[in-house]
């Protein structure tokens, strides 16, 4: 029972791999549109390729959007708002003078002011009235803001009451043209104090013609309603287009009036579940080849659950993106950074899979938007240029570089696609730039996005790298101070190392980072080891068996410190897999000879591992060895380094280190040219004359003299 269990455990992931790989097909089809779509594909100025197109049934030809604005902003143009009169204002206002009248008559009769106010206030009471009948028989209208600018012969409709009647603002005051009314007739009257009546009556003065925002709205509606949107009719049988014709202004409206009334027409008659269905077997067929392709050239990727949840992320954000968008109307899709994708996923993973995951991204989205073909192919098109302009997000000026490559992609392409549609440069429509731009800006979101994945899912990317390579990390400088000798010879195989993995297409700055830390557990011991070791060796002092556990053990230590230190899990692979599961031969041969008789443990002299199973962990097992073992010539020929390389490389073969790591045999002839060059560089081996060569430099070089030229060149 107990094993039935432990076997139900350890399939969980799989089976939450798969159930996130139906879940997504799902999702996915569930954002889809539930009509149905055109099955014809048309373009204007282009020529029809399909046979000849028959109407199916009657529908009536759609006007162009463009042609259906012009006549909706001539209406606009030509349409008479709605401004109300509001006889209660004038009352009010004829009331309220009245009434402020005699306040302040009483205010100038106790200050003693105004004294023909005083001996004659029916006069005043009286012209004050006359005045505002006046004006208010005619009107004060407040314009709106929007018809301040019109001239005089600006129409209204002007409600009074239960009536509306059009007329011209012309007869009517503005409020600046009543307050200069009142001071042109005001000052020009018999009255001798003019100035007491003044503020009294330009308070009054309150305009009774006012907008009326919800008639002219409503009103205003309603004429816009009444647009027709059509122009003529298509008849059942009748032809459209011809094969081979040329798609002209006016068969384009016609199809695309075939084509709304063909998605209403079967959206009516056609079952919802059967157009989801259609969907879903397109997802599901798109997802289905994407996991067959994980599941063969990306098997890092299909084996781990992280590394899926990652992976299928993608799909299932652009793909709800690319709907929400859609469904806003007022955005284009243009405006979605796709190329983050391929940027993020090359950080972490590689070009390959990289460039798959982006183009199963925009089959997807294509689906999802209204935008046709021109849409794949750009997306499709800048997604290649990302990845060949080999953005790198160690270096700005690069990445900026790319960017500017994208927005190129995205200009020229449309520009292309522009002009073969329209064929004239002056129908293009530029504005497509402004959101190509802002795609482009988005994308650089790319950059703050991978350290935030790179800590969600556990990943490295190269500034990770970058940071760890600085000398002053507490690792290096500790096993600087303890274990200088270790430190030289990591530094040397880390050159190594890069040199072969850039030969190879690995990745050179993760195999120069790993090879900086592979030996930091011979800082607990230092002194056991021979690059470290001064006039006495500390092994002449212990047992054979003790002296590979102390060799051995500079594995495990290292593990344990590169934990302690939270180094990344690749790092700590590379410490775990650089010695693999070999043997520590001289110590392990040592002990048979002395114990000739013994049944030895062979496990104690191996180390844990487990062998490599990466590229680049290969490519360090093999530098690492060949580094050291080049050590211990003295004053190698090139046959000599030549040999030893072979030699090394072909026991890494034999003893079965390199089974499960990915490097294949054409790959490690390259790694042993890279290595057998460096080794000789590094050990400065001359190229040795032929015999005939040496005779002729000696005659033409006495002894004496060759001799000082190599003294001389020693010095150098």
């Amino acid at each position: 029972m107990s094993n039935q269990w432990k076997t139900a455990i350890e399939s969980l992931p799989s089976i939450f791999k798969y159930l996130l790989v139906i879940g997504a097909a799902i999702f996915i089809a569930f954002l889809f549109p539930e009509h149905v779509k055109f099955k014809y594909h048309f373009e204007r100025g282009q020529t029809w390729q399909y046979e000849d197109l028959h109407a199916a049934f009657d529908f009536a030809i759609k006007k162009p959007e463009a042609e259906i604005e012009a006549e909706r902003a001539l209406l606009r143009a030509e349409f008479a708002p709605y401004y109300e009169v509001f006889p209660a204002v004038v009352d009010s206002q004829k009331a309220g003078f009245q009434k402020d009248f005699y306040q302040q008559l009483d205010s100038v009769r106790e200050a003693g002011q105004f004294p023909d106010v005083l001996n004659r206030p029916q006069a005043y009471l009286n012209f004050g009235q006359f005045f505002l009948d006046r004006i208010y028989q005619r009107g004060i209208i407040q314009l709106d803001e929007e018809h301040r600018e019109q001239d005089e012969d600006f129409e209204v409709n002007l409600v009074r009451g239960t009536t509306t009647q059009e007329q011209s603002v012309k007869p009517f005051f503005t409020p600046k043209e009543a307050r200069e009314e009142l001071s042109d007739t005001l000052f020009s009257s018999n009255l001798e104090e003019p100035e007491f009546l003044y503020p009294i009556l330009e308070n009054h003065l309150q305009p009774s013609i006012l907008y009326n925002d919800t008639l002219t709205q409503r009103f205003q509606a309603d004429l816009m309603d009444n647009i027709s949107t059509s122009r003529g009719m298509v008849r059942e049988g009748e032809l459209i287009i011809p094969e081979d014709g040329n798609i002209s202004e006016e068969a384009y409206q016609k199809l695309l009036s075939l084509r709304e009334q063909y998605e209403k027409e079967l959206v009516a008659n056609k079952s919802r579940l059967t157009v989801f269905i259609g969907y879903f077997l397109i997802t599901g067929l798109i997802i289905g080849v994407f996991v067959l392709y994980l599941a063969r050239n990306a098997r890092e990727v299909f084996t781990s659950l992280p590394n899926m949840i990652f992976i299928f992320l993608w799909l299932i954000g652009y793909s709800y993106l690319v709907y929400v968008v859609e469904e806003l109307e007022v955005l284009s899709a243009y405006l979605i950074p796709f190329c983050i994708v391929p940027i993020v996923i090359k950080t972490f993973f590689n070009a390959r899979l990289a460039l798959f995951t982006h183009i199963v991204v925009v089959l997807i989205a294509s689906f999802l938007t209204t935008l046709g073909y021109e849409f794949t192919f750009l997306q499709i098109l800048v997604g290649v240029v990302v990845l060949l302009s080999n953005v790198d997000t160690r270096d700005w000026s690069q990445f900026f570089y790319s960017m500017l490559f994208i927005f190129l992609a995205y200009g020229l392409g449309f520009l292309g696609l522009s002009l073969i549609q329209e064929g004239d440069i002056q129908r293009v429509d530029w504005s497509m730039l402004t959101w190509f731009f802002l795609n482009v800006f988005l994308t650089l979101l790319a950059y703050p996005l991978i350290p935030l994945l790179e800590r969600v899912f556990g990943f490295t990317s190269s500034i990770t790298l970058l940071e760890l390579s600085d000398m002053n990390r507490p690792l290096l400088r500790e096993l600087a101070m303890k274990a200088p000798g270790t430190l030289q010879h990591s530094l040397q195989v880390a050159n190594l190392a890069e040199e072969a993995a850039r030969k190879v297409d690995a990745n050179p700055l993760l195999v120069k980072v790993a090879a900086l830390y592979h030996d930091i557990g011979k800082s607990i011991h230092p002194a056991y080891f021979i690059e470290n070791q001064g006039a006495k060796n500390p092994h002449e002092d212990i047992s054979d068996l003790e002296s590979a556990k102390k060799i051995v053990g500079h594995v495990t230590e290292g593990v344990k410190m590169a934990k302690k230190f939270r180094l990344p899990k690749v790092l700590i692979d590379f410490i775990r897999t650089h010695h693999g599961t070999t043997r520590v031969e001289y110590f392990y041969r040592n002990y048979l000879k002395e114990h000739p008789e013994e049944n030895v443990d062979e496990s104690q002299f191996r180390y844990p591992g487990p062998r490599p199973r990466s590229k680049e962990e290969a490519i360090l097992m093999m530098a690492d060895s060949i580094e050291a073992a080049c050590k211990s010539l003295k004053n190698p020929t090139a046959e000599d380094l030549d040999e030893l390389v072979d030699k090394i490389i072909s026991g890494k073969i034999t003893q079965g280190q390199l089974e499960r790591s990915t490097i294949s045999f054409r790959e490690l002839e390259q790694c042993k040219r890279v290595f057998k060059k460096t080794m000789k560089s590094v050990h400065h081996v001359r190229i040795e004359y032929p015999e005939e060569e040496k005779t002729a430099s000696l005659e033409e070089n006495p002894p004496e003299e060759e001799k000082e030229k190599k003294q001389s060149a020693t010095e150098e």
